[in-house]
């Protein structure tokens, strides 16, 4: 049986392509600043901010590939390169020797916190200066409602085949 596709009406294409190209210029003009300023890329920025945020610095490769959204593989591949910097350790996890940890070292908290300032003005400057306070709550409000559909879609998937779940 064929369905007829629910094809976007012309102000939410608009919408979605509006999305599109800002995310993608946004996501580049991040990248491209922190590249200059602080010798890092928007992920590996991301993947320190998220091990800073929780208690002793510490989350399971499992946990952090999935608050990334990316495979272990390419967790793995990006946790190497900044053990191999010094600012990211891995660790047998004493309580499950099946998981690994992934330690955020002084050296890394240190490079995260001088890159944060030049950061969050980019940010500030690319995003929240553009809009008023009230598109601020609206932005706000349409990530947390897109992010809340995109997880129930992924709470009825099988779980194995979600990309941050794959080996």
């Amino acid at each position: 049986m064929t369905t007829t596709p629910r094809w976007l009406n012309p102000e939410e294409r608009r919408a979605w392509l509006a999305y599109v190209e800002f995310s993608t210029h946004l996501s580049d003009h991040l990248n491209r600043q922190l590249r200059r300023d602080a010798g890092m890329t928007h992920a590996d920025y991301t993947l320190l901010a998220h091990l800073s945020s929780v208690p002793d610095h510490t989350l399971t490769m499992s946990e952090l590939a999935e608050r990334l959204r990316i495979t272990r593989s390419r967790l793995t591949h990006a946790v190497t390169r900044l053990q191999e910097a010094g600012y990211v350790d891995r660790r047998e996890d004493p309580g499950n020797r099946r998981n690994q940890l992934a330690v955020l070292t002084p050296q890394g908290l240190d490079l995260l916190k001088r890159a944060a300032p030049g950061h969050v003005e980019a940010v500030r400057r690319a995003v929240f200066d553009a809009l008023t306070p009230e598109q601020v709550s609206q932005f706000a409000a349409i990530g947390e409602a897109i992010n809340g559909a995109l997880h129930r879609m992924d709470a009825g998937d099988d779980q194995e085949a979600l990309p941050w779940r794959r080996r």
